[in-house]
């Protein structure tokens, strides 16, 4: 599993913003930003959509303010279905990556396997991105949500 003081990968990710898809190497992606990057099982799903996802929104102009330049989630889904939650979310300020193929969330060994829920999926985490390396990894135990909320990485960054 990756760990802090790493760097991303270079795997390919589908970036979802503005209502354009553009493809291109994770480590590309965060390589001159710092940035949240948070991961969720599945978007739709209850937990995600009730509260996950909703955090970041909410404290999206705080992490702004803390220096962050962009909020990422990401999720073992396709661009299609990313890009409709986001819709379905009013995410306008988050940054959707979708991994379809799981490439980049199996590169950073974070993958779980959901057998007939859903298959592989992302364990849920959060991380700060600096520049590509990766300074605060947060990985939630199996049916956890704390660590990776929104408030405690706004937390982390004061």
């Amino acid at each position: 599993m990756i760990k802090q003081g790493d760097r991303l990968p270079s795997v390919d990710i589908t970036v979802v913003s503005n209502n354009e898809k553009t493809t291109l190497a994770a480590d590309a992606f965060f390589a001159d930003k710092k940035a949240v990057l948070f991961a969720v099982p599945g978007a739709f799903t209850p937990t995600c959509s009730n509260s996950h996802l909703p955090g970041y929104i909410a404290l999206a102009k705080d992490f702004k303010a803390s220096g962050i330049d962009t909020i990422a989630c990401l999720s073992v889904n396709d661009a299609f279905v990313m890009q409709a939650w986001n819709k379905d979310q009013g995410a306008d300020d988050i940054t959707m990556i979708a991994d379809g193929d799981g490439a980049l969330t199996k590169a950073l060994g974070l993958e779980m396997e959901t057998g007939h829920f859903g298959g592989l999926r992302s364990s849920r985490y959060a991380m700060i991105i600096d520049h590509g390396e990766i300074t605060l990894l947060n990985v939630e135990p199996p049916k956890t949500f704390e660590v990776s909320k929104a408030e405690t990485l706004l937390a982390a960054l004061s």
